[in-house]
């Protein structure tokens, strides 16, 4: 199998790290030359600056697309049209509009287009979902996700809401494995041009609700979660992947064998390309994701809120 990835900055180093550990690294596409040369020969590969002169030189069978959300759409509908298995970084796209005819090319072309949810392949989040399921502790009422950290500095063109809250949006719909009906959210910007701090309230059935919150203010990294259960509360730690069950006056603390959502995020990627039934982010989950941080956005600029009838 043959990998190419576009996109080398920022988070995009540990997608080329893990491609390469894995065997598969065949190409690098980066509109730093400086950068992509520095990777192409860190790596022993080919390196473009153009994604044009990639398309014409290599033969692959699947990209990643790890560069800015605004470039998402253009690059990924250059890879899903010369009939590539495509993921891309998450928000799949700036505007769900963009990412609704992705879905329909890839379709059209009968290839994978997927997208980076990695907290899905968390150990931490994956024991909470096979509780839920089994409905260990009762049903799962509501979500609480708290996230904080100083903002990244590779990120120019989105705010906390596109970069940040949309990992736990995902995260709340899998684990629902529903769709919200209703978003209502308050956002604002203190140190940067885009939004820096949001709260964000998802609606769903039988009165269900996730209340994200998420701040690039504070300097502490915390990235946690809590699912609350008619006979338990299920508290999860999205970096040490450490959870507690706390019923009635029982607390029980289970530690997982750490493992790398991300390495385990792209071999799933992999073995669907394959042809292995994995466990991918759908492309439509993804558009939904987008549509609902829309929402968000809107509705903390009109301060009412947002309806929503998602597939």
């Amino acid at each position: 199998m043959k990998i190419i990835q576009i996109g080398t900055g920022g988070w995009g180093k540990n997608h080329t790290r893990i491609l390469s550990q894995l065997g598969v690294l065949s190409a690098i596409c980066d509109a730093d030359l400086k950068k992509s040369k520095e990777y192409g020969e860190k790596y022993s590969v080919n390196y473009y600056d153009s994604l044009d002169e990639l398309l014409k030189s290599e033969e692959f069978d699947g990209a990643f697309v790890v560069t800015p959300t605004s470039t998402h759409t253009q690059i990924a509908k250059k890879l899903l049209e010369a009939k590539k298995h495509v993921f891309v970084e998450k928000p799949m796209t700036y505007k769900s509009e963009d990412g609704e005819v992705l879905v329909k090319l890839a379709e059209k072309n009968k290839v994978i287009l997927t997208c980076g949810y990695i907290e899905r392949f968390n150990p931490a989040v994956d024991v909470v979902k096979k509780y839920v399921k089994e409905k260990k502790f009762g049903d799962l009422v509501m979500l609480e996700f708290h996230r904080e950290n100083r903002m990244p500095l590779h990120i120019k063109d989105v705010g906390i809401i596109y970069d940040t809250s949309v990992h736990d949006i995902d995260t709340a719909n899998w684990l629902f494995d529903d769709m919200p009906h209703v978003v209502f959210a308050r956002a604002g910007k203190i140190r940067h041009e885009h939004e820096d701090f949001a709260s964000i309230m998802l609606g769903y059935k039988d009165d269900k609700v996730a209340i994200i919150s998420s701040n690039w203010i504070t300097p502490k990294k915390l990235r946690k979660f809590n699912a609350v259960c008619t006979d338990a509360i299920i508290s999860s730690d999205f970096i040490t992947q450490e959870i507690t069950i706390e019923k009635d006056e029982d607390n029980e603390t289970i530690q997982n064998e750490k493992q790398e959502p991300l390495f385990l995020e792209i071999k799933s990627f992999l073995g669907a390309i394959e042809g292995k039934n994995e466990h991918i982010v759908k492309s439509q989950e993804a558009v939904n994701v987008t549509k609902i941080a829309e929402a968000a956005l809107l509705s903390s600029l009109k301060g009412i809120p947002i309806y929503l009838d998602l597939k």
